[in-house]
């Protein structure tokens, strides 16, 4: 009984992970469109003080505007959201990939290989250059400046 629980568990666990519940009141939770797409009809059409238009052919504009925006997005996202989706899924897939079996271990593989050569070249500059650089800096220590003023 015991054992089946546990599977049971675990089951519901890998379920929980490949099956999120959607929000379908609040479609971007963490706000990546807040600034980009959100155009409304004051941010694109605007008359300056001096140059109206008549009052119903400024409503009818922008009802236009609005009720067009609305219906071509609906009508676009309804053809080419699924293949897009499809398309962008496989894309994040495919770099999600290259990154775990290729970047990542080509990364920690060089990390491995650069820290022995640091090691030599390290011991290469402490053994040549430090000793050359103490030399320099005593040849230079006895060295004087003076600023005399002339007149």
């Amino acid at each position: 009984m015991m054992a089946e629980e546990h599977t049971d568990l675990e089951a519901q666990i890998v379920k929980d992970i490949h099956f999120k519940e959607i929000d379908l009141v609040n479609r971007d939770p963490k706000n990546i469109n807040e600034d980009i797409v959100k155009v409304d009809f004051e941010d694109v059409i605007a008359e300056p003080v001096g140059t109206y238009s008549f009052d119903g052919v400024w409503k009818v504009s922008y009802t236009t505007f609005t009720v067009s925006k609305y219906w071509c997005y609906r009508l676009l996202s309804t053809l080419l959201g699924v293949p897009l989706a499809l398309l962008w899924g496989f894309l994040f897939a495919c770099i999600s990939f290259c990154h775990i079996w290729a970047v990542v271990p080509c990364i920690k593989s060089y990390l491995i290989e650069i820290q022995c050569i640091s090691h030599i070249y390290s011991l290469c500059i402490r053994t040549f250059c430090n000793p050359l650089f103490a030399a320099l800096g005593q040849v230079c220590s006895n060295i004087k400046v003076m600023l005399r003023k002339e007149v």
